[in-house]
């Protein structure tokens, strides 16, 4: 299957929608047979490999994902993170109070290295077998983090100009992060950008500030380039289509039909709910949502988002099983 992948990735017909996924699809089931604690395995390289290629091994899903956290490129330009127990890594405050204030941020490094070194281990483990993902944030996304929020959209409404200025900065800052995780071995990039999605922003806010922003990173970035954008984006298709990405993927707020219609330059993947469907749904549902995603001619069937820890390993494998069925 991951030849069958690549050759999607690639823009060519293939006779399959796969299931696979470039967003973080780890299971406390997988953590538990590997023996790792989910705290820790952020900050060491071998146990972040170990994590990542823990679905494979336990389902055969084709796909790894690395890092296991957004927060990696916040971290490395300075902003202090939290582990918890049962938690993903979170941005303990802002690093900034001002968008104005970001490009003076002093890149630290952080753990990009150590990523690139689990993405490798990876690759030398599974890659033989699996596509591997190298996931970051989007632009805005990743400005939500450093940034103050409320100071934030204030300066949306007032200073304009300083946000673009900012996300384009941010957008340079990733796409060398992104070309680090290609060179480790990464086959594609998958941009997630949960926090600038049109659903959350607007349709307007999400053209003046975030599609720049995204353009400027895949301009950037190699092939193949998948753009994942949570909440409902169906007032901004067009925008979509503008990206400059080679797949796109939304979550289960979206009309996947109506996306199908609307997407003309992009492969389209989704959008099975990593809540209602895959973390609380029997083998019937999933089903379900696998044809419905299959029958509005998905490219192929991820989840709409991060699967939840707690997603049982079982659910996992009907979601493979029931992608491959004819």
């Amino acid at each position: 299957m991951r030849g069958k992948i690549l050759e999607l990735l690639a823009g060519k017909k293939i006779d399959a929608q796969p299931a696979f996924s470039g967003l973080i699809h780890i299971t406390a089931e997988g953590l538990e047979r590997e023996r790792l604690i989910f705290h820790e395995v952020h900050q060491d390289a071998e146990k972040m490999a170990r994590a990542a290629a823990s679905t494979f091994k336990l389902t055969g899903m084709p796909s790894a994902t690395l890092p296991l956290d957004l927060c990696a490129p916040a971290e490395a330009l300075g902003a202090e993170l939290t582990y918890g127990e049962f938690q993903f890594p979170q941005v303990k405050r802002a690093l900034v109070e001002s968008a104005r204030e970001i490009e003076k941020a002093i890149r630290r490094g952080g753990r990009i290295d150590l990523i690139c070194k689990a993405i490798d281990l990876v690759k030398n483990d599974i890659g033989k077998d699996v596509v591997i993902s190298g996931m970051i944030p989007g632009p805005y996304t990743l400005l939500l983090y450093l940034c103050n929020p409320t100071k934030l959209f204030i300066e949306m409404k007032k200073e304009p100009q300083a946000v673009v200025d900012a996300l384009l900065h941010l957008s340079a800052f990733l796409a060398e992060i992104g070309n680090a995780y290609r060179n480790a071995g990464a086959d594609f990039i998958t941009i997630h950008e949960m926090g600038g999605s049109a659903g959350f922003i607007g349709a307007a806010k999400f053209e003046q500030f975030v599609l720049p922003a995204l353009k400027e990173l895949h301009a950037k970035l190699p092939s193949p380039r998948v753009l994942s954008v949570c909440g409902n984006m169906s007032k901004s298709f067009e925008a979509l289509n503008q990206t400059g990405a080679e797949a796109i993927s939304l979550d289960q707020t979206v009309d996947l039909a109506e996306a199908r219609a609307a997407l003309k330059n992009a492969l389209l993947f989704g959008n099975l709910d990593p809540m209602a469907t895959l973390l609380k749904g029997g083998d019937s549902q999933i089903a379900e949502a696998v044809s419905r995603a299959k029958e509005a001619r998905a490219d192929a069937v991820w989840a709409g988002c991060d699967l939840a820890l707690q997603t049982p390993i079982q659910n996992i494998r009907s979601w493979r099983f029931h992608s491959s069925a004819l």
